[in-house]
């Protein structure tokens, strides 16, 4: 055998990074050709943060950066690691006995968990202002529920309850489910009766009229937990089931554990002080306000700190900001206005943004 010699070392060495050159100028042609779709910010930032490294099982890339050494401190690289740091941030949580938990995910993303159904083009005749159709949006929250119950299967089916807002949700979940021998549990919903059809505008209600109908006894009283339920999985609650939340959790105790998934109580107006005292945000990764911080992003996985990174138009998402505490409105714009940029990262955006405009 051989001893490699200098010559043959400083070859290899030229070969691989001659190879990492044009696999990385590639990819910024790729990137500099990608069609610029008309979606909200919101979605196009999610999305893109969450699916650009995707492709790539290397170490650790930029949107992985650890910030303080912790394995939970760091970016997702894609929705499977998303999963994966929520699972174990969950985990986290249990084991200093959290029994009230909050779960954010990034809007219509897929968690490729219904595959195999290839739909047309039809979209919802229901829109949300952020161009998401109704039915991605069901399909994620659904996909998401799936995921938990999954995690939670050893307490046993029976013990645990997967609450959607309208009884059309819930018996959508049911079919899908029915031969799902790993998704057992008890699917219901908030709202009686609710099982679908053209609905009728709904007027705004105070927050006493909420209370009131929640309370209503005409439609069979307030909704109620099955008994002996141990694990409790709210889908995108609302104002109106949020306060069914609360009544329930001071029902049930701390013994019962409550967790919220995609319930987006920053976006709400008005939140009662119950949810920012008794539930933990144990996984969070969505658009920060983008009228303060565009295309900033907050993500904060239990037990970790909160951070706030950027994502450039070209390369992954930076962390920019670090604190123990959810970045209010003021935060996000400090960090974005202190944020430094490099003059590769300025020609970079420059060049895209003229590449844009080429092709509208």
């Amino acid at each position: 055998m051989t001893t490699p010699t200098p010559t043959t070392n400083a070859r290899s060495t030229l070969m691989t990074t001659t190879l990492t050159i044009q696999l990385s100028l590639l990819l910024l042609l790729l990137l500099l050709l990608l069609p610029v779709q008309e979606i909200s910010s919101f979605v196009l930032l999610t999305t893109t943060s969450l699916s650009l490294s995707s492709s790539s099982s290397s170490s650790l890339s930029a949107a992985s950066v650890n910030v303080n050494g912790n394995v939970n401190n760091c970016l997702p690289r894609d929705v499977k690691d998303a999963v994966s740091i929520c699972r174990q941030s969950v985990q986290d949580a249990l084991g200093k006995r959290v029994s009230r938990m909050d779960v954010e995910m990034p809007v219509g993303a897929k968690f490729g968990v219904e595959t195999g159904k290839k739909g047309g083009k039809k979209k919802s005749a229901r829109q949300q202002e952020d161009g998401v159709s109704r039915d991605v949006l069901e399909m994620s929250d659904r996909e998401l529920a799936r995921l938990f119950v999954d995690m939670f299967q050893p307490v046993g089916g029976e013990n645990i309850a997967v609450v959607f807002r309208e009884g059309r949700q819930a018996e959508a979940t049911k079919k899908k489910w029915a031969l799902d021998s790993t998704a057992q549990c008890r699917v219901m919903s908030v709202a009686k009766g609710s099982t679908g059809g053209k609905s009728k505008k709904k007027k705004k209600m105070g927050f006493a009229a909420k209370l009131a109908a929640e309370l209503d006894s005409d439609v069979g009283g307030p909704f109620s937990l099955p008994k002996n339920c141990e694990v409790a999985i709210f889908i995108s609650p609302g104002p109106k089931e949020l306060i069914a939340i609360e009544r329930i959790c001071n029902e049930v105790g701390m013994g019962t554990l409550v967790i919220l998934l995609n319930a987006r109580l920053g976006m709400m107006e008005k939140v009662s002080t119950f949810f920012q005292q008794e539930f933990e945000p144990v996984f969070h990764l969505a658009a920060a306000p983008q009228d303060v911080a565009p295309d900033c992003l907050l993500h904060r996985a239990y037990p970790s700190d909160w951070l706030i990174a950027r994502k450039p138009k070209v390369g992954q998402p930076k962390v920019i900001g670090q604190q123990a505490e959810r970045f209010s409105s003021e935060d996000c714009q400090e960090a974005l206005e202190s944020m430094e940029m490099t003059d590769f990262e300025k020609a970079a955006e420059g060049v895209l943004d003229n590449v844009a405009n080429w092709f509208r």
